[in-house]
Formats: C-alpha cells, structure tokens, sequence
C-alpha cells in the first residue's frame, strides 16, 4: 500500500505507484507476488482525461512526463514483470473486482492551499476505491482514509470529478470478482498495522532495503572467500567420518563459537528441511548449499533462512511456542538470562503485536512490517567527515604539541638527573681515588645522585592531597600534567632501577676488584676511606655501607616485581602456591617495605666510605621534606577518618559480583564529581585502604560507592556485606539488600578518607563531553551525569522561583554555585559491559535522566557485548523483541532502563564523527574510565579529529 500526503484541495500525486497481490491461493502462504501499476492524474482543477494505467516495462520507472517524478519504491518481493497496457490479454486472466489504496500527498505539490490543511491526523490520508475489470480500470470513489463515515466536500469535488470521466464505473461495481474482495479483505487486514495513528510506516523506502538491514541473520561473510577455509575445516573434521559432516560439527565447521552450538544445530535443522534432507549428517556440496544460503547478503534469502529456522513444522506459520522457544535460544545465545527467564512473557508480546486478529499464528509479512516500523524509527545516519587536510599524518609536527605538558616535565627531570650526573662525574675524577678506581667509582658516585633525588621525588606523585590541593586552588593545572601522576611515579621508579643497577653493578664489579687486588703503594691513599686493605668481598659486606645496600637492592627488588601489572592484577597462570603470593594485597603489603628502604638509605648515605664532613653527606637533605610531606598525608587520613566517620544507610549486592555502599555524609566533606576516595573496612584489614570512585552527586545527600569483586579485600568486603543483607521486596532491584533504620551493630564499621582528585573532575571546564566507561569504569561518569541532572532540576527551580518573584532570573545577579553558572549543555555518554546485569547497577541513575532531561542534555548510550552484532541471526529476534516492548511500554528488555541498549561493540570512530558533526569548531572533553586496551585507540582517535577536523577532543584517562 503506497500512500502520500494531501495538503489540500486542488492536490493529487502526479505520479503514484500501485501494488496488486496475486490471490493466497496462487502461491505459497508467505510468498507474495506484486505488479507495478503507474498511474499519471494531471491536477489542473479536475479538467484532465481519466487516467490510464500502464503496467511498465520490468521493474524500472515509467513515467509518463519528464518533469513528473516519483518518490516511491515498490513494495514486496519476488517480483514479476509484464509489458504494455491492461486490455483482455493482460497477465490478470480477466479477473475483475475492486481494489482501495491510500495516497499521502507531498508537502508542496502545485496546487496545495495553505488554507485547507488540516491539522487531523486522520485526514491526511486519501483512500481511493479502483473498480477492475477485463479490459480496465475505473475509479469508483475517494475519500478520506479511516474516515467512510465522514463527509469531506473537497473529496467529494473530486470523486465526481472523477467518476463523471469514466463512463463504466457503475458497471464494474456490479460484476466486481469475488476473488479480488478476497483478497481485498486480506490487504485489509495487513494494513491494518499502518492504520494505527502512532505507528504509520514510513514507504518512501524500499521495504526490501529496510528489511535487508534489519534482518541482516549471518554475520556478514564474503561467501566465496570464505568458502575455502570452511572446506579445510571440514576436511579436517570429516577425516574420521567418510566425508560426512555431523549435525554436532556443524557450528564448529561454520565458524560458530562453543557457546553457539545450540544455535547452530537449530541453523542445521533449518537449512536441511527446506532441502529434504533427513540424516543428521551432511557431505561437502550440501554444506555448499547450506554455505551458499547462509552468506547469500540477498533479501529473500536472508529473510527465508529466518523464517525457516522459526518455522520448525514448515507449515508457513509461526506459532507462539515456535517464538517462544527461538527467543529462548537467542537469549541463551547472547547470554540474556533475564530475557531467558521472561520467553512465555515475550513471546506472548510478539503475538499480540504481530497477530492483532488472535489468529494463533504470524506470517513472514508481519515481520517485514516490524522490521520496517524499527527501521523507520533508527536515528538518520550521519554523513563522513571530511578533514580539512586529509593528508596530514597524525606524527607531524603539531602532534608532537598534544604532549607539551608531559614533554617539558620528562625534559626537566632527564636534565636535572644529567646534570646531577655529571657534577658528581667531574667532582670524582678530580680526585685521588680517580688513580685507584678508575672511571667506575665516578660512574657509581653520579647514579648515586641521582639516585637521591629520585628516591625524594617518587613520593611525591602520591601525595594525593597535596595534589588534589594544587589542582582545586592554583592554576597550575594549565601546565602541570596532574592526572599523570602514577605515570610519572612508574617512570620514576623506572630511572630508580637504572641508578640502582649503575651504582651496585659500578661497585660490585668495578671497584671493589680493584680495591682488592690493589698493590701497597696504589692502596695507601684508600687507607684513609677503607682502613686495612681488603681480602674479599666479606670485608666490604659486613660493614653498614654494604649490608644497607644489599637490603635495600633486595627490598627494591620484590616491591618493583609485584607492582608489575602483570603480577599485580594476577594475569600470569602460576601455580596456586605462587597465586597466593601475587595480587593487589601482595602489592599494597610489599610497597610498604619501602619504609625499611628508606630508613636503609639514609644509613648508607651517613655511612660513606669517602665523605667525611657531615654537609657533604646530601642523602637526608634530598629526603627531609618529601617523608615529611608523605607522613603529614598519612596522618590526615588517619585523623579525618577518625573524626569523620560515616553511617551505612543501605547496601545492595548486583549481579555482576558488584557491592553498593550508601552511607552518611560528613560534615564538611566537599567533593566535585569524578572524584574518588579511599575506603577502609576494619573487619577485612585495619591496615588496608583502596581507592573507589564516588557514584553519588555532590547535591546529593548521602555518599555511595560501587565496589566490583576483582581480589581478595574486595572479595571479603563482599561477603561481610551480603551476610547481613536479605533478598530484595517490592521490586527493589539488586539480588541482596539492607537499609539501615536505626542504629544496626550487624553493619561493619567504614571508614573514608577524601576526596582527591581525579582526570573526570575537569568535566566542568567543557561545554560538551563525552564519557566512556568499561564495566565498573563507569563509576566516575554516574557521578557526572547525575550532578548534571541536579544542576537541570536547580535550574529548573530557581527559573520557576523568579517567575513567582516576578522576574526573570539574572544570570550576572546568581551566585558562584548556581545553576545558571554551570557550563555543560551538552553530554554523550557511552557505558560498555559484558553483562546484562550490569545495568541493574545504576538503573535508578539512568530511569531519572530518561524522566528530567527534557531537553536532551543527555546522550545515553547502553552497549552489551555478549549480545552479537546487528544482523547476527543469533540476536534478529532479540533486536525485534526490544523494538516491539521499548515501542510498547517504554523499557528496554536488555537493561531494564527506558535507555535503550545497543549491542556488541561501539564504533568509535564513528561516535567521533557523529560528535565533530554536531559541534564544529569546539572543544570536546574526552573522558575514559576502564580496562586500558581501548584506551589507545580512543586517544588516537581524538588526535586524529583534532588535527583533521575544526572539533577539538581532550582525551583524559582515568588513573588511581
């Protein structure tokens, strides 16, 4: 049924394209076969000849004026093609009867009259009546669509108008063919989806095109190229077995995962019903056969190898308990247990939507329809951008610039280490010992350097208040790379290793020998620094300047071994032994041996062999006011912890092995969101303290945490947690929860220590940002979105105050934390996780945006990777169930929110584009909270826009 707009009295379409369907009878149930009639009604106030109706020449266009055009594609599939006009021997076979189609008439047609649109709905729509017979066509009335009752006089005008040029139509409508109202009535009836006022189908598309994308089941294959490793597969998996391919062999020949074995045994099934085939095994030009159908990128094939696979009976209909059971598989498929649960609930949503007339069963049409409703609602694809020079290569020299403020920190540090180097280089070789010892004690003495001023300055990256300080009060921010301090302690610890080895290996190989084998005469000057000539080794290990060193080399040693990413968040396969030994416990209890380091080193620097005067002994000078620094630090955690203490109001346990903390807000406790803070629990460990970004809102009244269980503390916490938790009532989500009325002793004691700094805090300094969180990563960005939404409800409330006031609010007169003052007007967030219960974590979070953000201040974007791709067959039927109950109800099935989810993996390249598009010439805020694989990329592509584009992309990754 193809329509177009009416807009008013003297407009009809120049050019409208008709579909008739052969009868039911003629062909199978769920094929159906369309004729393109193209009919030319000149609009020149009615004063034209009756139409001809012309069948064209294939499928292509026929029109009867170069300057009549049509914006309208044919409907159906498997179309058949005839020539010439429509007289006795047509391919109609002389049936006759009486056909209605919809007409939507185009803004602007010649002709239209501003003063008789109507602002109805209803009445946009023209319903003109055909009478068909042998040799012609007659109109026979027209009038307003879904409105018979209802006299419109314009339609009525032009009826008569109409009718007063053909000269049978009477005639037609008393030998009208029974067959034809047949199929009439079943027209009417599959329009009956388009007639609903709120979800008209868009035609001025292809329904094929729609269709194509919608139900796109196969992951896209090349089928020729892929073809030959599928045959290597399944030689190789056919060895043993005659050159038979088992029903069980089949997804694993194909290229399907273990986990799609289910899926691809029903695939199996599908494919060997529509050929006959019976056994459970296949040989290699079968699976050829199976090949060629499952990576065919056609519409019919696409569509046929769905429906075959729901239509298990291969009676043509699909039944309720066929969905059922398909939208069982798709969602163990996709890992969607919630949807899994729910099948009889979905399936008998799909039914309701699908087969409006309870007739037990859907047929193929319906779901091109649905897929074409869920097409037409997808957002417009957004063109390439295109760079202003395409040839400029990411390294050029204004890429070098992005890193200026790490660049000239790492440049001051190299030089002052080169120039403490050398000072001490020169001194030794200037004096006596340079005889003796040659290049290596200079060598060892100028590591030793810098040494100091390494073992000073790597404490200071983690003075996290002294840093959260500089970073909220002073404008050292614009050139201090603040959110790259534990990068800048790594590199330090970094330059600490290779002074450690210059000074030991200097010592043990170089001077030492020397010292040893050393004659009389050559020794006397050393007499002074080393006492009596040594004989070996023991002689220098034994003093305080040799058992420091070897200590120190030995503690530097396990501590820089554990904190290697690798051992800290336990990838290595080790032995359950060596597990034990590893982890973030074993990291937080071997950095603190550093206090023994520490205290060795200023030993060993008091105790040198060749100063003498005490003010040249520089070890203590270099450490006095960092230790000083760092011990303040940890005094004020263990003072402000004590006497800040905090209340538990509620605990709730999500799946995904997630542990929420609601507790009280101290008084004085300030915090911008982003931020973090620590988190202690005395009944896991009194000693430890982990970092944990703050989900609440600073306008919020209370402080919550989000903790994953990735270790042993967060494991404990979890579990001393959910002991005094019950399973949730009244709907409450989460799988365990707890509040806290009154004074309960079973909640264990917590104690806070914050907040600090952190890269998301800086969101404010953008007009637009975008947030991406991995997983649990997505703690800092809730804290964004959620102040943002405060912000819009402050707004929103102090507008509403000065309209009461009689005025308007003034936006120079507002205080320096009012809402006007807030300077984000626009923010995209991507969150990304593995899980379908993940998005029980924040689901209050993400409902309250949906509700307030009116405006569309807001982006949210939800993405499930265990769900496949888009045109997976394993998630069609997913896809088409989250349209219909999103449509419906306004939930999304995957997350339970009323965001709606995406799946697989974001493309992030064209989430820059779309952003660049929408704001050209800004500056974006970038910000990442995560597992760091993404992170290059995401780094890399804010280069790239930034150089390429007028948009500009701040990249900030989040670090604890």
């Amino acid at each position: 049924i193809i329509s177009h707009r009416r807009k008013g009295v003297h407009t009809i379409k120049k050019h409208i394209n008709l579909t008739y369907f052969i009868p039911p009878h003629t062909v199978s149930p769920y094929k159906w076969k369309s004729f393109s009639f193209f009919t030319t009604f000149l609009h020149s106030k009615f004063n034209s000849s009756f139409p001809q109706l012309w069948i064209p020449m294939g499928t292509e266009n026929y029109n009867r004026h170069d300057h009549y055009h049509s914006d309208t594609e044919l409907v159906g599939v498997d179309r058949n093609s005839f020539s010439g006009p429509l007289t006795v021997s047509g391919p109609l076979n002389k049936r006759t009867g009486r056909k209605s189609a919809q007409f939507y008439i185009p803004d602007g047609a010649p002709g239209s009259s501003s003063s008789s649109m109507r602002s109805n709905t209803n009445d946009d729509y023209v319903e003109i009546t055909l009478d068909v017979r042998d040799d012609s066509v007659a109109v026979h009335s027209v009038k307003t669509a879904g409105g018979a009752d209802v006299e419109d006089p314009e339609l009525t005008l032009l009826a008569k108008g109409l009718e007063k040029r053909s000269s049978f139509g009477s005639s037609v409508v008393r030998n009208a063919s029974a067959r034809i109202r047949q199929v009439s009535e079943e027209l009417k009836r599959l329009t009956s989806f388009s007639k609903r006022p709120t979800s008209r189908l868009d035609r001025t598309k292809s329904a094929a095109a729609h269709a194509l994308r919608g139900l796109k089941f196969i992951s896209k294959n090349d089928g020729g190229a892929a073809w030959a490793a599928l045959e290597k597969r399944f030689d190789e998996l056919t060895a043993a077995t005659g050159g038979l391919l088992p029903r069980s062999l089949f997804g694993e020949c194909i290229g399907m995962n273990k986990d799609s074995k289910e899926f691809a045994g029903e695939l199996f099934d599908a494919l060997s019903r529509r050929r006959n085939i019976t056994g459970d095994s296949i040989n290699k030009a079968q699976l050829k056969e199976f090949w060629d159908q499952i990576s065919d990128q056609s519409f019919d094939s696409r569509l046929q190898t769905f429906f075959d696979m729901v239509d298990k009976d291969a009676d043509g209909r699909i039944t309720e308990d066929e969905v059922r059971e398909i939208i069982s598989l798709s969602a163990s498929a996709n890992k969607l247990s919630n949807i899994q649960k729910q099948a009889d609930e979905y399936a008998a949503l799909i039914m309701e939507e699908l087969d409006p007339d309870n007739r037990g069963y859907i047929m193929i049409e319906h779901l091109e329809i649905t897929n074409t409703k869920r097409e037409g609602r997808k957002p417009k694809l957004e063109p390439n951008v295109e760079p202003k020079a395409k040839d400029d290569p990411p390294w050029k020299p204004n890429t070098k610039m992005d890193n200026w403020q790490r660049c000239w920190v790492i440049v001051l540090w190299i030089g002052i280490m080169a120039g403490l180097f050398t000072w001490k280089y020169i001194q030794y070789k200037n004096r006596a010992v340079y005889d003796v010892l040659g290049p290596c004690v200079c060598i060892a003495k100028g590591a030793a350097e810098t040494l100091k001023l390494n073992m000073a300055i790597i404490l200071l990256p983690v003075c996290r208040n002294t840093i959260t300080w500089l970073r909220n009060k002073t404008r050292l921010g614009v050139a201090v790379p603040f959110d790259d301090n534990l990068n800048f302690h790594k590199v330090i610890a970094i330059g600490i290793t290779i002074g450690v080895g210059l000074h030991a290996i200097s010592h043990l190989t170089c001077d030492f020998p020397r010292l040893i084998h050393a004659t009389e005469e050559q020794y006397e000057p050393m007499e002074q620094f080393f006492g009596e000539q040594a004989e070996n080794y023991w002689h220098f290990v034994k003093e305080p300047e040799g058992y420091t060193g070897i200590i120190m080399v030995v503690l530097m040693t396990i501590a820089f071994t554990l904190a290697t990413p690798w051992l800290r968040r336990g990838k290595l396969n080790l032995p359950p032994f060596l597990k034990k030994l590893t982890g973030f416990n074993a990291f937080w209890y071997s950095h603190h041996l550093f206090v023994i380091v520490y205290v060795m080193l200023i030993v060993h620097g008091i105790k040198l062999y060749l100063t003498k005067e005490w003010y040249k002994k520089t070890t203590w000078m270099y450490l006095a006011v960092p230790i000083t620094l760092y011990a303040c630090e940890r005094l004020i955690r263990a003072f402000r912890s004590s006497v800040k203490p905090v209340k538990i109001l509620k605990v709730a346990v999500y799946p995904g092995n997630v542990l929420a903390l609601h507790m009280s807000k101290p008084q004085g406790f300030k915090y911008k969101s982003g931020q973090y803070m620590f988190v202690n629990c005395a009944a896991v460990s009194p000693f430890e303290w982990h970092p944990f970004s703050i989900t609440s809102a600073p306008g919020d009244d209370y402080l919550s945490v989000h903790i994953r269980t990735l270790g042993d503390w967060t494991r404990q916490l979890k579990t001393v947690f959910s002991e005094v938790c019950q399973p949730p009532r009244n709907g409450k989500s989460g799988l365990l929860r707890a509040e806290n009325q009154g004074e309960n002793p079973n909640f264990p004691k917590v104690l806070i220590d914050g907040p600090y700094g952190a890269p998301a805090q800086d969101y404010k300094k953008y007009d637009v940002v975008l947030l991406v969180g991995l997983g649990i990563g997505a703690t800092p960005m809730i804290s964004i979105v959620k102040d943002i939404v405060n912000n819009m409800k402050a707004k929103q409330q102090e507008e509403e105050n000065a309209l009461e006031n009689g005025g308007t609010l003034q936006k120079n007169k507002a205080g320096p934390t009012s809402a006007n003052n807030f300077r984000t007007t626009r923010a995209y967030f991507y969150w990304v996780t593995r899980e379908q219960g993940s998005f029980d974590w924040f689901k209050g979070v993400m409902n309250e945006v949906a509700e307030m953000d009116k405006n569309g201040v807001i982006e949210m974007h939800n993405y499930c990777t265990s769900v496949y791709e888009e045109g997976d067959a394993r998630s069609a039927l997913i896809t088409m169930l989250q349209s219909i109950n999103h449509a419906k109800n306004g939930v999304d099935v995957v997350s339970g929110t009323r965001v709606k989810s995406h799946f697989a993996k974001p493309n992030w390249r064209n989430v820059y584009k779309r952003i660049a598009l929408n704001h050209a010439g800004s500056r974006i805020g970038v910000f990442y909270c995560g597992a760091p694989a993404p992170t290059k990329e995401l780094k890399q592509l804010a280069l790239d826009f930034s150089h390429k584009t007028s948009t500009k992309f701040d990249f900030h990754k989040e670090n604890f």
